[in-house]
């Protein structure tokens, strides 16, 4: 069951949060073992929670749920960000993020954290703090990163979804790596505050199985926080209200190569021209076009720019946290790394980067305002990569990166433009492996996504494909 249905047992008093709860550890402990998702647990915590007569009767009440290990603070819990200085420090948190509390505010039970790469920095989830965790469709996989643990569980059905984030692809990626539902939603839409900067590259949501559970979490979190400037426009209706309405007749480009004519495995083209075809029968115009301003060589220079800045600034606050600064001891050799380019940087170099952006921003939205309503792409470049093509080398410090960009090509450029952007499992290749499309939107419109989605969710179903392990 998604997490809609799981609610509505609640609600009817067919089931109680705690035997929810009860399930979903018993999933967690068949299936962790095998797959690492969950690097943190606080059962008896989460079992006071399911117990309590005063669980928030929200949309999820009595649903259980699970935190990615990054950024959310959780009080009286403790957060590593997949640092392993964080991790043995295992200082605890005094107060929630705003999304955590919203997410109490609708009644989910929260039970504990996913794994995440350190400072989510990598499309794939294997941080030394924590180990690997692997993809549940083929274990010698990544399940993509940064929010592959979450993906993992998800996919396996430890909780009907999860908490997962996205700075460059973190949502899109392991959702296209594990066979789910992953929208990235616009700048804006949902608070990172009060403690993250809310002109970054990340935004918050989660991972599920269904467009609905999607919908209805967005509709749960939604909204700014106290001192946002950066607020998206508020949906004309409630988000659920769009699964199964409509869409019309919309005009999609097809960006069926790599837009800088670069590596896209065969299985990709596949999967996002077996979409084109599906949206076309659905009624829809498909034809090649993609904005110019993809084809940028110097994108990802732009996007590593403010990438590594934020690094840094994730590496000072680490150091803030444990009360002393960090060192290389305490750092993976990719992150320290992009720490180090950082540092080279200088103010009028940042400066540069973030007005480039800002030109880039307003080119890629400007083909939406000359009249397209999506953009159609592979969410990847490739198949799940194995987890050894991303392993740490401090002989050569930013090959995982290097290797990250190659695969994680088409995901970064709406982190960069603030657009929503949509992972839909409608693809598997001959070794069975989940191919993910992507459709992104124009600014702010969540709702135009979620009536595609939810109306190719219809036509070709895909919520009743389980991952092996189990």
């Amino acid at each position: 069951m998604d997490a809609t249905d799981q609610a509505a047992l609640v609600a009817k008093g067919e089931v109680t949060p705690s035997e929810l709860l009860e399930a979903a550890i018993q999933r967690i402990e068949q299936s962790n073992p095998a797959l690492n998702a969950v690097v943190i647990e606080w059962f008896e915590h989460a079992r006071s929670i399911a117990a309590d007569p005063h669980l928030p009767d929200g949309p999820f009440r009595g649903v259980p749920f699970l935190l990615k290990d990054l950024y959310t603070s959780f009080a009286g819990q403790t957060l590593s960000n997949g640092n392993i200085a964080l991790k043995n420090a295992a200082k605890i948190d005094t107060a929630d993020t705003t999304l955590v509390a919203r997410f109490k505010a609708a009644g989910l039970v929260i039970a504990g954290r996913t794994n995440s790469p350190e400072m989510g920095s990598l499309p794939t989830t294997q941080p030394l703090a924590w180990g690997a965790t692997r993809n549940p469709w083929a274990l010698d996989r990544t399940p993509g990163g940064s929010s592959g643990g979450a993906a993992a569980a998800v996919a396996v059905g430890m909780v009907p979804f999860a908490n997962a984030s996205d700075g460059g692809g973190s949502i899109r990626i392991p959702a296209s790596c594990c066979g789910l539902v992953g929208l990235k939603p616009s700048q804006g839409r949902i608070t990172v505050g009060p403690a993250r900067a809310e002109v970054g590259l990340g935004v918050e949501l989660g991972l599920s199985r269904t467009v609905r559970d999607t919908a209805a979490l967005l509709d749960a979190v939604r909204g700014p926080g106290v001192g946002d400037t950066v607020i998206a426009p508020a949906p004309r209706r409630p988000y659920l209200d769009e699964v199964g309405a409509d869409p019309g007749r919309l005009r999609i480009g097809l960006l069926d190569v790599h837009p800088r004519g670069e590596f896209l495995h065969g299985d990709c083209v596949s999967a996002v021209r077996a979409a084109a075809t599906m949206l076309e029968r659905l009624g829809h115009i498909v034809e090649p076009a993609w904005p110019d301003c993809l084809a940028d060589a110097t994108l990802p220079r732009k996007f590593m720019a403010l990438w590594v800045t934020q690094m840094a600034m994730a590496a000072r606050e680490f150091g803030a946290k444990i009360g002393r600064e960090l060192t290389a001891d305490d750092i993976e050799p990719v992150n320290w790394a992009g720490i180090q380019q950082a540092r080279r940087l200088t103010a009028v170099d940042y400066a540069v980067a973030e007005a480039e952006g800002w030109a880039f921003r307003r080119a890629l939205q400007q083909w939406w305002a000359d009249g397209w309503d999506l953009l159609l792409s592979p969410t990847v470049a490739e198949p799940p990569p194995l987890l050894t093509e991303f392993e740490n080398n401090p002989e050569h410090p930013t090959a995982p990166q290097r290797r990250a960009g190659q695969f994680a090509a088409f995901t970064p450029p709406f982190n960069m433009s603030g657009q929503p952007a949509i992972n839909l499992p409608l693809h598997r290749n001959a070794d069975g492996l989940p191919i993910g499309i992507q459709l992104a939107a124009d600014y702010g419109r969540e709702d135009v996504l979620i009536r595609v989605a939810a109306q190719l969710e219809s036509a070709y179903p895909w919520a009743s494909v389980h991952a092996p392990v189990v």
